[in-house]
């Protein structure tokens, strides 16, 4: 894996509120709001003139909004065209790989300033609609006429790492724990709550109906509770991530520009993407995503780090199964040892290497063509130190690390940054 021909930095990122933003806002309304957030977080500003071209990750307008066409569409929104606009779509992954196809552009010579669009507005059609519009993420010959859901397809790699490893559901609950955690202080998140309130918030509700009090003693006790159904066996309601709508924006520049829109720019220094078999079936092993590995593997070679020179990240927890096995997959712990990890409360956002300190997919939500690029704002605001609220880590990031996972594994996309 060769270096990148020329070095490529994120100068600006930004953001919307993710949440249920229809029928208030759609994709062009978020996309805005990200843009000016991202344009305004540019040291020495930037206009649609100085960009080159836009790449929106987007999985399914089509399905979700009946709009298809999405990259000139976003790019006529803040002035760009008749620059090139192009869509990229690899499910969940989708704006990752938006975000990667940028890095290779610039780092080719053939632009200097490209804007990255995520988008995606799931709450314009109702939820058997979108876990049906999710499906088709699947494989359409075996998993999606067998009534395969994404829960159940996360659910199955659950119980092989649960049988394999002697993980349990307790470890699951702490993932959830600390993502909303984090989620409450991160003011763009779409649960922006802890789940220690949210059990307060149930107690109270119990009360004022005049039924029996829990006798809930933490979190813990209430994740094990009716009050967390089962969703897929053994993945409980608070397992899962949320149907989201949201927009990220990422603007990109090659070396040689970028100093002078910033003082401070984020290097991409690594970069990899890698791919699967669509259906778990054909896979030698689910209790870990081969797309996953091969996407790391590349971006640890072309940046020179390992795992252990990774101080954060933010990885892929469309379930909470998904954090888990991504630690492993990452090589931040062996299989079968992330689940110590976390209850040792190594990831925890005062731990050695916190994860998701933007409350990942869990607690910030999933609209999941936004998913990728939103990883990579809040990698920006990490490392620059302007993380909002109480979320911020306590230390210096030098250096830092997003995984971007579609569909059940079958792509990821892994992306290193370096001050």
């Amino acid at each position: 894996m060769g270096k990148l021909a020329r070095k490529v930095a994120i100068i600006g990122a930004g953001m919307c509120k993710f949440g249920r933003n229809f029928p208030l806002k759609r994709n062009p309304d978020m996309w805005v709001d990200a843009w000016i957030d991202a344009v305004n977080r540019v040291d020495n500003g930037i206009e649609p003139k100085d960009i080159d071209a836009c790449y929106v990750g987007n999985y399914s307008s089509d399905l979700f909004n009946h709009q298809g066409h999405l990259g000139p569409q976003m790019a006529n929104l803040v002035g760009l065209t008749p620059k090139p606009a192009a869509r990229f779509e690899g499910a969940c992954a989708s704006s990752g790989v938006a975000f990667r196809q940028g890095i290779l552009a610039i780092a080719s010579g053939v632009h200097d300033i490209v804007a990255i669009s995520g988008v995606e507005c799931m709450t314009e059609v109702s939820t058997t609609l979108v876990t049906d519009t999710l499906a088709t993420a699947s494989d359409n010959l075996f998993e999606y006429p067998a009534g395969a859901t994404f829960p159940g397809l996360y659910a199955a790699a659950a119980s092989a790492h649960f049988h394999k490893y002697g993980t349990t559901h307790d470890d699951l609950k702490r993932i959830a724990i600390k993502n909303h955690e984090n989620g409450k202080e991160n003011p763009y998140a779409q649960m922006q709550q802890s789940l220690k309130e949210i059990m307060a918030s149930k107690i109270k509700k119990f009360e004022s109906q005049g039924r029996d009090i829990p006798d809930w003693k933490d979190e813990m006790d209430f994740l094990g509770s009716s009050s967390n159904p089962m969703i897929a066996s053994p993945l409980r309601l608070f397992d899962c991530s949320l149907v989201t709508d949201g927009a990220a924006c990422v603007f990109l520049a090659a070396e040689d520009v970028a100093k002078k829109y910033t003082d401070t720019p984020i290097w991409i220094t690594g970069s990899g993407q890698g791919s699967a078999a669509l259906s778990l079936h054909d896979r030698g092993e689910i209790t870990g995503f081969i797309a996953a590995r091969e996407a790391a593997r590349q971006a640890y070679e072309m940046s020179g780090l390992g795992p252990k020179d990774i101080q954060i990240a933010e990885v892929h927890d469309c379930f909470t199964i998904a954090e888990l096995i991504a630690l492993e997959d990452l090589g931040f712990y062996e299989k079968g040892k992330a689940a110590e990890a976390i209850k040792n409360g190594e990831t925890k956002r005062d731990g050695i290497r916190p994860i998701n300190t933007s409350g990942g997919l869990k607690s910030k939500g999933h609209p999941v063509g936004a998913t990728g690029a939103a990883m990579a704002v809040e990698t920006f605001k990490q490392m620059r130190g302007i993380a909002e609220r109480n979320r911020q880590v306590k230390f210096d990031v030098e250096k830092a690390l997003t995984h971007n996972l579609g569909g059940s594994g079958a792509t990821c996309v892994v992306t290193i940054y370096e001050k």
